[in-house]
This record gives structure tokens, sequence and C-alpha cells, in this order.
């Protein structure tokens, strides 16, 4: 699922369960008909996941410091399962 500028394209509950790569979520906490839309995905992800509630935060991140949290959470997620080239 893939949610910014007002729109969102979802995935089948079918397909999220065969989601195999690590997949981190991140929504604003003032978002709320994409946070539900999130957790319900959530829910049936299959795979290594991570759900980021960022308080405060609206649907584009646009209150100050929100948008640097998100690239903070998406960095370290990268950080994480990512590795260098040989």
């Amino acid at each position: 699922m893939q949610a910014r500028h007002k729109r969102c394209i979802t995935v089948s509950d079918d397909a999220l369960k065969n989601v195999k790569g690590p997949t981190l979520l991140i929504v604003g906490g003032l978002d709320t008909p994409v946070l539900e839309l999130n957790e319900d995905a959530f829910a049936d992800l299959g795979c290594n996941e991570k759900l980021c509630i960022v308080p405060g935060a609206t649907h584009l991140f646009e209150e100050t410091g929100k948008l640097e949290e998100v690239a903070r959470l998406a960095t370290d997620c990268f950080k994480q399962h990512l590795r260098p080239c040989q």
C-alpha cells in the first residue's frame, strides 16, 4: 500500500500475506483514515514488519520536525536491512 498526496493505492490481503521482504509502514498519528488502512495492512503482512506512528503528524508530515522523523525512521530501517554493495 502506498499513500501520499491524498490518494491511496491498496493491495489485497492475499498479496500482503505474500510479502517476504522487510516492510516499514510509516503513518501520521493524526491521519486517521490512513492510520486505519496501515493498521489493517500491518495485521495482514506475513514478513518482518514494523508499523511506526509519528505522533502529531498529519498526512503529508508537514508539521515541524515530522518529515525529519520519517527520514530517520526510514534511514534506520535501511541501515538494518540493506547491505553495502561489494
